[in-house]
């Protein structure tokens, strides 16, 4: 943990359909892998979050992250008119939903998903039918990492924040419900490097551990808002 295109929308949801076995809105590619579909909020704009079709305004979200990267929003489902986003403003298991006609977004699709399979200790990159799979260090039991279906939010360099955290820093939509007591460094889930390099282990209060050369083939052909689901 640590603290804190444009494209004619209605085509796009046509194609994008229902939501993939991964739990994110997509469609097969000319090879038969999924695509996922990604909304990005366009620079300067902000958009309507609604707790669900049609709903209440939730709250609105702006074209940059806390971090300050550009909001690209991983879109998990889509009901008619309306798209489901994940973002770490929503907490974990809920989304929010878009009415996707709005001007402020542009669309794209990405071919890349990050599986990560905790009784392993494992990170699989999916880029189409491409499979690379990644050692990993995982929540102790005290504070585990939390299972769930996550989006990338941020590509961050380490020596911003700590030198704990390695060159680079993969911030998911997630967050640690069961923070350590004493614990400074917030509740966002992420990828990061370790002291030393080493993985494999329970060793975190939650967020993933990876080697410093994986973590450069991640931050090099992971896109923001590419869906990620971690599971026991």
């Amino acid at each position: 943990m640590f603290r804190a295109r444009g494209a004619c929308a209605a085509s796009l949801i046509a194609v994008a359909g229902g939501a993939s076995a991964d739990g994110s809105a997509g469609a097969a590619g000319s090879s038969g892998a999924p695509r996922f579909m990604i909304a990005e909020i366009r620079p300067g704009m902000s958009v309507a979050v609604r707790s669900g079709p049609g709903g209440a305004v939730a709250l609105r979200l702006g074209s940059r992250t806390e971090f300050g990267s550009r909001r690209a929003l991983a879109v998990a489902v889509r009901r008619g008119r309306w798209i489901g986003v994940r973002a770490a403003e929503l907490g974990n298991g809920r989304l929010g939903w878009i009415d996707a006609r709005t001007r402020g977004l542009a669309y794209a699709w990405t071919a890349v998903r990050l599986e990560i399979d905790l009784s392993r200790r494992e990170l699989r990159l999916h880029r189409g039918d491409r499979v690379t799979r990644l050692p990993v260090s995982i929540g102790r039991a005290g504070p585990p990492t939390p299972i769930g279906r996550f989006a990338v939010t941020d590509k961050l360099p380490g020596a911003r924040f700590s030198p704990v955290y390695g060159c680079c820093i993969l911030a998911l939509s997630g967050r640690q419900p069961h923070v350590p007591d004493g614990w400074r460094g917030g509740d966002r889930l992420a990828i990061h490097g370790s002291p030393g390099d080493a993985v494999g282990a329970r060793a975190s209060a939650g967020c993933l551990h990876a080697r410093r050369g994986d973590l450069v083939l991640l931050m090099r052909t992971v896109p923001l808002g590419a869906p990620v689901v971690i599971h026991p």
